[in-house]
């Protein structure tokens, strides 16, 4: 039994296809294919049913997958330990971050962070929370900027700064004559919204008293993009909220729009998240000092209520 044999048995139990998982370990597939085989002699078991389409992992094939998962994880942070015995703070390092974060907070840190530590090779995903939790789980991603708290057994979280949310309020709405708005002036019927699927979205509903409810929209948008809510929002079909980051850049007309929140501000916590095994813990350290470091600049807010993104 190898860790070679271990990683194909895992890209196999992933892509469902010898073809495709020779592919992502840089095989030939009839190489990966032979090394699963021996691997299955050598424990006279079958891990893979290959009669199905897509293939399956049969259920003794579950438990073997489990424990490869385990001991790949273990042989990878023995070049982790060496790499912290040295000193060494370098390689290939996968982050993920949520959409409504990337666009505002990449550009604050990406520049001092590879200048800082060259040797890294820093690759960027913007991906959906759901999407960065199932990539932390499988490997595929170092670690992940997100909304939290998420709640889950298996992912650690490093809070980096609480962002608070900030009303957009068009002239001649409701609210506009207010110094400061409060959760119980919004009603959620009045509110722009991202579509689903973006954790902002679910702090804005778990921040109002009032849940939407279905019918009372004239329309329905499917938008990942706050420059679009604000949009909408001057054209006076409602008002919108935004995270505190984005309204720095806003023109000067804009930012007259604005009304925050009375303390405690409704926010929300920004961490970085990563695997329990705390593979390249060297590399996240270093990233998340370097965004602590930027972030305590723009953001001065202390006294905030955070907002859960998790649907409720």
């Amino acid at each position: 039994m190898t860790i070679t044999q271990l990683q194909y048995v895992l890209a196999v139990a992933e892509y469902k296809n010898f073809t495709l998982a020779a592919e992502k370990c840089f095989v030939t597939q009839p190489t990966l294919s032979m090394q699963v085989q021996k691997l299955e002699d050598e424990l006279d078991i079958q891990i893979f049913d290959r009669s199905k389409k897509p293939i399956s992992v049969t259920e003794v094939g579950k438990k073997i997958v489990a424990q490869a998962k385990n001991i790949v994880n273990e042989a990878d942070r023995i070049k982790d330990v060496v790499d912290q015995e040295k000193g060494f703070i370098g390689g290939d390092f996968t982050l993920g971050i949520i959409p409504t974060i990337m666009p505002t907070l990449l550009p604050m840190f990406l520049k001092t962070f590879i200048n800082k530590y060259p040797e890294v090779n820093l690759i960027i995903k913007e991906q959906s929370t759901e999407n960065l939790i199932r990539n932390i789980q499988d490997g595929h991603l170092d670690a992940a900027i997100a909304a939290t708290p998420l709640e889950i057994e298996f992912i650690k979280e490093r809070p980096l700064y609480y962002e608070p949310f900030v009303g957009y309020v068009p002239k001649d709405h409701r609210l506009r004559a207010l110094k400061e708005i409060t959760p119980d002036d919004l009603n959620v019927s009045d509110i722009l919204l991202l579509q689903d699927g973006h954790c902002f979205r679910e702090g804005v509903l778990n921040l109002c008293k009032t849940p939407k409810k279905s019918g009372e929209e004239h329309f329905q948008l499917q938008s990942g993009s706050f420059e679009t809510l604000i949009n909408l929002s001057n054209e006076g079909l409602g008002m919108t909220l935004l995270p505190f980051l984005n309204t720095l850049e806003l023109d000067t007309t804009k930012k007259q729009n604005l009304k925050f929140f009375k303390e405690p501000s409704p926010a929300r916590e920004v961490s970085l998240i990563y695997h329990k095994s705390e593979l390249k813990i060297q590399i996240t350290e270093a990233l998340r000092d370097v965004i602590s470091g930027v972030i305590r600049g723009a953001i001065k807010f202390q006294d905030v209520k955070i907002i859960s993104p998790l649907n409720k």
